[in-house]
Order: structure tokens, then sequence, then C-alpha cells
């Protein structure tokens, strides 16, 4: 099982290289899950940054709309699959013991977003254009962060724990989004009939 030190450690890492060169996952196991999640993390981010735009007109926006769609989707397919292959490889009790209502895949679904606002709110703690209150109170917010993202970090481990001695489980749920399927949305079923 990895670590949850090191599911962290490698978000933050990819975050930062993921500003310098095109985002992309790579390895296999586990941490390909967790690299999948977070590149789709990632390009939701901007995405969502492109679609508050005003400048950009109406068919940029329009894109970014569908892209964030599509990254949303993704992002919960992939948290699925965290959850399906950590069933499977430290198969939690099924009954007798308290069920975590968020999974493992939920709160590394949870880190991935945090490293992004850590790496955001850095940038602007160390803004050179902007002024010293405004890098004050971005440092205090990165603080801030930075002990959140420390105890969903530990949160995760003692989840965990619990889980391998079987004091706690958790089971893999299903996000079933309807809004990307042509059959579950009434928009765009009606749309295709007419």
């Amino acid at each position: 099982m990895t670590h949850p030190h090191e599911v962290a450690d490698l978000q933050t890492t990819l975050t930062a290289r993921w500003h310098e060169t095109p985002p992309t996952a790579s390895g296999d196991g586990f941490l390909r899950l967790v690299q999948e999640n977070h590149q789709r993390n990632f390009e939701l981010w901007h995405e969502e940054d492109i679609a508050r735009r005003d400048d950009l007109g109406s068919e940029r926006v329009h894109q970014a709309k569908r892209a964030i769609d599509r990254f949303n989707q993704e992002r919960n397919n992939f948290i699925e699959e965290m959850d399906k292959h950590l069933v499977a490889e430290i198969s939690p009790p099924e009954s007798g013991v308290p069920l975590n209502s968020e999974t493992p895949g939920m709160i590394i679904d949870r880190l991935s977003i945090m490293a992004l606002k850590e790496y955001h709110m850095r940038e602007e703690a160390l803004r050179a254009d902007a002024s010293e209150e405004h890098r004050a109170t971005c440092s205090a917010k990165l603080a801030r962060l930075q002990h959140q993202r420390a105890d969903l970090v530990q949160c995760l481990v003692e989840l965990l724990a619990d889980v391998a001695a079987a004091r706690r489980t958790f089971r893999v749920y299903y996000q079933f989004k309807m809004y990307n399927d042509p059959s579950l949305n009434p928009q765009l079923y009606a749309a295709a009939k007419a």
C-alpha cells in the first residue's frame, strides 16, 4: 500500500512540474490512478479559470465549460478506480465496524485539489506586482492550507490503518454523474427528440 505522505508529495511535485511541462500521468498501479486523478484536477482548475474570463469570447467559454464537464467526469471515475483498487488490495470488512462516509479515493481527490490551492496561493503570496497586504494575506492563507492538508493526510493515514485493523470500513461509492449522459439528462434527450 502506498503511504498517504507519498501520495501528497507526488501531487505537490506534479503540480509544480505540470506548470512547466504538459501534464501527463505515468507509471502503473495505484500511483498511476493517483496521477490520472490529479491530472484531471489540474486541467479542471485551469479551465475553471478560463471560464471566468470575459475577454475570450463566448466560444472559448463554451469550450471551457465542455472541458470542465469532461474533466469532472473523469476525475470522479478515477476516484472510483482508486477505491476499487484499495478494496481489492486491503479487503475492508463488509460489516460489523463503523462505515466511513468518505472513501480513501475521495480524500486523495481532496488532497489533489489542496495541492493546487497551495501552489496557486504560494504564487499569490510571492507575486511581485501585488501589494504587501495582498502578499501577507495570501501567506497567511497558504499557512492555513498547508495545515489543513497535513490534517487531511493524517486522516487518510488513520483511516487506512483502521481499515487494515478491521476497526472501520469503506465502500466504493459510484457517482453516477447524470449531466454528461444523453440518456439521463432531460435537456439532452429532449433535444435529441426535437
